[in-house]
């Protein structure tokens, strides 16, 4: 069996319809934004804590709105299984900055090229995008 990777991710749009992506310190490739729950953390409450880590952004658990449990290939983990609980926000781009472990934050549009994860590529965008 596949090793498995519990994280929280967070689907962040703007009123433009752009994605938010980070790509991490010593990584070429982007994902949404979140991270591995602490011991006796929800998975809303990890999404808080590194989107404000990662990022600056300051919400409560009630402004993320849930998309469920998805599975894919882990981006940064050859081998393993990235198993996440993922939710969605829109929020305003002003102020938010790259911090902590994040090299880089992109706003996107379904026309940008740059290497994304198979959880952002496979089930993420989608939702964000949907196809006509």
């Amino acid at each position: 069996m596949t090793p498995e990777i519990l994280v929280s991710a967070v689907l962040i749009t703007d009123a433009d319809g752009r994605a938010l992506v980070v790509r991490k310190n010593g990584t070429t490739t982007f994902m949404q934004p979140g991270g591995k729950p602490e011991p006796g953390e929800s998975a809303a409450e990890a999404a808080v804590r590194e989107l404000n880590e990662e990022l600056g952004i300051e919400i409560s658990v009630d402004q993320l709105r849930p998309l469920g449990r998805h599975r894919a290939a882990a981006a940064n983990e050859p081998g393993h299984t990235v198993v996440a609980d993922a939710f969605a926000l829109t929020i305003d781009p002003a102020g938010i900055a790259p911090r902590a472990e994040i090299a880089e934050a992109l706003w996107i549009t379904p026309d940008t090229d740059v290497p994304l994860a198979p959880l952002s590529t496979e089930v993420l965008l989608p939702l964000a995008w949907p196809r006509a």
